[in-house]
């Protein structure tokens, strides 16, 4: 491995942190690519290539599925009413209807359901909680391996969970069956060059990272320093300050009206069908 290869992953682990890190380990193209990412919301006038949209399933579908269920499916919307209609519900998102291929990613038991009635085989499994959570992981982790071979490949991709903001709406556009919800969405495309995006920093490993047992103090103890390594962050990038992290990320939790729709869910999941047991 060159010393720039080196050098990359030390001013990546700097990047993500915000301050200077450096690893011992031996650096690799792959742990570049992970820790290179960041939310590409600026997307350049160009289609993908023949196979992108192919390479990029191939890629979800090797990611680990529970049971070799495979309780997700995916919806490649590259449709331009389509996507300027999606966006519209997805809180009014541009990058939605910009990008050339916007995936919806869909937590998906209504196959099993299928199976289950043409077999003439019981699913009564299918009416609990643990089903969807399922679904919702396994598509979770499709959609991540996507994502990471999307920037292998030089395109950016953003998550869109506004897509939950209307969700019998959505359902409706896609048409979708019963037991089956769009979890969240995906942008995909080629980064607009003249409108970078930057790797945006996390909190310390110090409070996402417990050996043995949960420390709880562990977040009181570092976030004044991460709230102005954001505040840094935001002012680097000429972007309009959203005040102290932990104030802002309170007030996206603060009430009902926050939720922005999305309070319905339970609700809304019943009637496509979910039992939640």
């Amino acid at each position: 491995m060159s010393q720039n290869a080196a050098d990359s992953l030390s001013s990546l682990l700097t990047a993500r942190y915000g301050s200077l890190n450096e690893s011992q380990i031996e650096p690799n193209d792959i742990l570049n690519g992970l820790l290179s990412h960041r939310s590409v919301r600026a997307f350049a006038d160009k289609p993908l290539a023949d196979g992108t949209l192919e390479l990029l399933v191939a890629a979800a579908q090797s990611a680990s599925t529970s049971s070799n269920l495979q309780t997700w499916s995916v919806i490649a919307v590259e449709d331009k009413q389509r996507k300027q209609r999606l966006s519209v519900l997805a809180n009014n998102q541009d990058f939605v209807s910009a990008c050339p291929l916007f995936l919806v990613w869909i937590a998906d038991l209504s196959r099993l359901k299928s199976l289950g009635l043409k077999r003439d085989k019981p699913h009564e499994s299918l009416e609990y909680l643990e089903m969807l959570l399922m679904a919702t992981i396994d598509a979770t982790l499709a959609s991540q391996n996507a994502a990471v071979a999307a920037e292998s490949l030089g395109l950016g991709v953003v998550y869109v969970g506004a897509i939950r903001n209307n969700t019998e709406l959505v359902a409706k556009e896609l048409g979708l069956p019963p037991k089956s919800f769009a979890a969240f969405g995906m942008c995909v495309g080629h980064p607009d060059p003249d409108r970078p995006a930057a790797i945006k920093p996390r909190l310390p490993q110090s409070v996402v990272l417990h050996r043995e047992t949960y420390d709880d103090g562990a977040i009181h103890e570092t976030i004044d320093g991460y709230n102005a390594t954001m505040d840094d962050f935001y002012r680097e990038q000429n972007m309009k300050p959203l005040g102290p992290w932990d104030l802002h990320s309170l007030n996206r939790v603060r009430g009902v009206d926050a939720l922005q729709g999305r309070e319905r869910l339970v609700e809304i999941l019943k009637s496509f069908g979910f039992g939640l047991r």
